[in-house]
């Protein structure tokens, strides 16, 4: 048999860091997926990591892994899918180096994702956003920190990794104020800022005074903020926002519901749906028509342009007594 431990290393050396030059998000993902994998293996087969074999984890394999991740480590099917496309992308490079494996490679290939419940988006109305921005305590540098965060974010519709990533150079408040970031697929974009958004961000760097390379929302000591970080930050002022605000506490608010807020706020100004992708940084377009479900105004709009059909209300009335034992049933 082949050993598993080679080809799973050449995978991250040569396939994701030299040939696709992957970001650390991506190859953190990818790491902790075969982490779990090999954990699992060890675990069932009684063998260690490096001593696996790759038949040893073939198609029932998968699955029983993948199933292992949603009812027992109570992953949602979101990550199991994510899980199996890490899963996916080895074995095909491993198709590659190894063909005598075909077999048992395109058997684990054709595990399919798992289909799932898409559920509308949450976003914040004004009222509800212009509470969370008021939730920020002021008196305290991180309060006033988190007030410029979530403004920017709420304007801009960045991702929290985009968000956290800024320096201080990042940002251009002369004249065509904007915020370039380098997005996800190493994408490089400008968004445009509010005249409102260039005030507070203008008074926040004078109080950040920091180098053009340090980050633009530091920690209170100065280093990257976390993603875990801003959502604490997000849940402490999203509570203290629902005491003025009730419909918040009726809402399940993240950051990135900030960026669902931005997106909505676009779509509600009448912006075309492939400038809204754009705007956001989406591979595609159709990426971004999940906010369309989410406007009912839009819908409603819509229904009104619509001439009703003319029906009669009442009840079909079978014909026949044969048919009405079946219409019965």
């Amino acid at each position: 048999m082949t050993a598993f431990a080679p080809i799973l290393q050449a995978f991250f050396t040569d396939r994701l860091m030299s040939q696709r030059q992957a970001s650390g998000h991506t190859i953190a993902a990818y790491r902790d997926t075969f982490r779990l994998l090999l954990v699992f293996a060890a675990q069932r087969t009684g063998r260690q990591p490096h001593n696996l074999d790759l038949g040893d984890l073939d198609a029932p394999f998968i699955a029983a892994f993948l199933d292992h991740l949603e009812h027992e480590r109570g992953n949602s099917v979101r990550t199991r899918n994510a899980r199996l496309s890490a899963i996916h992308s080895l074995f095909a490079y491993a198709a590659l180096r190894h063909p005598e494996h075909a077999a048992l490679i395109r058997r684990v290939l054709a595990l399919p994702a798992k289909r799932f419940e898409r559920n509308l988006v949450t976003y914040l109305t004004e009222p509800e956003a212009n509470a969370l921005l008021n939730a920020c305590d002021l008196a305290t540098w991180t309060g006033r920190r988190d007030r410029a965060m979530f403004l920017l974010a709420l304007q801009t519709g960045l991702r929290v990794s985009e968000l956290t990533a800024l320096t201080c150079a990042d940002l251009h408040l002369g004249d065509g104020a904007n915020v370039h970031c380098l997005g996800k697929g190493r994408k490089e974009r400008r968004t445009p800022l509010l005249p409102t958004t260039v005030r507070v961000l203008r008074v926040w760097l004078t109080e950040r005074q920091g180098h053009d390379e340090e980050q633009l929302f530091p920690t209170s000591t100065g280093r990257r903020l976390s993603r875990d970080a801003v959502e604490r930050r997000v849940a402490v002022c999203v509570a203290r926002a629902g005491e003025r605000c009730p419909s918040l506490t009726t809402k399940h608010v993240t950051a990135h519901t900030l960026r669902h807020t931005a997106a909505m706020r676009l779509l509600q100004s009448g912006v075309d749906i492939t400038i809204i992708a754009l705007w956001l940084g989406h591979e595609q377009v159709a990426t971004a028509q999940l906010y369309l479900h989410a406007d009912m105004a839009q819908k409603e709009r819509a229904i009104a342009k619509t001439t009703p059909p003319d029906t009669k209300p009442g009840r079909y009335q079978p014909p026949d007594s044969l048919l009405a034992f079946l219409e019965a049933l």
